[in-house]
């Protein structure tokens, strides 16, 4: 991959008087573009700058040339992995469930009306049921008197010490326990790849999908994990429903030990098998046990 680095110059103002000014800075960047902002942020972080106030990047131009900085070996680069679908206006999660709803409430042509000339605003109105896009559950979602959203911590939830398990949907279906032995489990949260998002959208998504088994469940509650994520259309076994076989052992072992469940995830192969933190933050909504949430990875550079 052709590796690039900006150049530039940068003015910057401390809120307590004076300020710093560099000519033809140099830094690479690990796409082909970086916009002004985030160069501001690389040199405050970069030059552990304090008080910064008004900023400004000038002379930037993007040039083909290798990159200069070595990984550091503290950890402190961070990159971060999409872990979550988009959610789209007519987009359905779960078959017999309503789609997605979004629309304006207040468009900018309608608001054109309300403000003054150059001044425009949308807002928009969303209707979605909580089990849209990538979600959580949590044990309200399953027991009455379970924690519902607003109750859960966002240590639960939140910058997770993480282990991929990797259970190849044209190899399993019923990824049992013997696949998470031998593993280093207590205290993390188990993201599950099984490749099944490249169907998100298509009618197959839903059929013959890969799910947990109730061993597997068990042996998860057993060694302690925080959380237990997967890229399928459910973490249970659904593909019995019209025969009288509607139960959900995985769901109802896990939210009944306190242990989160993320489900419609994906992007999972972009990971590596541990060593970074995951995170799927709900907002916090009484009454509700599962939402959608923005899941993201965050790597140690």
């Amino acid at each position: 991959m052709t590796q690039k680095r900006v150049v530039f110059d940068f003015d910057l103002q401390f809120t307590n008087g004076g300020g710093i000014q560099g000519q033809d800075f140099r830094l690479d960047i690990d796409g082909d573009d970086i916009d002004d902002a985030a160069l501001v942020d690389y040199i405050v972080r970069d030059l552990r700058l304090l008080m910064v106030g008004p900023a400004r990047i000038l002379n930037k131009k993007i040039i083909v040339e290798a990159h200069k900085r070595k990984a550091r070996a503290d950890g402190s680069r961070r990159v971060y992995v999409e872990l979550s679908h988009d959610i789209e206006d007519g987009m359905v999660t779960y078959p017999g469930l309503p789609a997605a709803r979004i629309c304006d409430y207040l468009s900018r042509e309608r608001s054109r009306e309300i403000y003054e000339a150059g001044t425009e605003f949308q807002i928009a109105t969303i209707e979605i049921v909580a089990n849209t896009g990538t979600y959580l559950d949590c044990p309200s979602h399953r027991y009455e008197h379970g924690h519902d959203l607003s109750q859960i911590g966002p240590e639960s939830f939140c910058d997770l010490d993480t282990i991929v398990i990797r259970a190849d949907h044209r190899q399993v279906r019923a990824i049992d326990a013997s696949y998470f032995r031998d593993r280093e489990l207590r205290g993390r949260a188990v993201l599950v790849h099984t490749g099944w998002d490249a169907y998100w959208r298509e009618e197959a998504y839903a059929v013959e999908h890969p799910f947990l088994t109730q061993d597997a469940a068990e042996y998860l509650r057993d060694c302690g994990v925080k959380l237990v994520g997967i890229d399928s259309m459910n973490i249970d076994d659904t593909s019995r429903d019209g025969e009288g076989g509607k139960s959900r052992p995985v769901h109802s072992i896990l939210l009944g030990a306190d242990i989160l469940i993320v489900e419609h995830l994906c992007n999972l192969a972009a990971l590596p098998d541990e060593g970074f933190e995951f995170s799927a933050m709900p907002p916090k909504v009484k009454g509700a046990g599962t939402f959608p949430v923005r899941a993201m990875a965050r790597l140690r550079g």
